[in-house]
């Protein structure tokens, strides 16, 4: 089985890289908000203790 492309990676596992990639990027995005509302939430007092 030969290339006939040429060298270079093939258009379909070039699409898994940028499935992959968006992938990695909505989980950082969605961490990254998570952490930020965990903040909020801190300084707001939402997690203290009341008394």
């Amino acid at each position: 089985m030969t290339n006939e492309d040429g060298p270079g990676p093939t258009p379909r596992r070039a699409s898994a890289w940028v499935i992959l990639a968006v992938v990695a990027a909505a989980l950082l995005v969605c961490c990254c908000s998570a952490a930020v509302g965990l903040v909020i939430s801190w300084s707001a007092g939402l997690f203290h203790t009341p008394s």
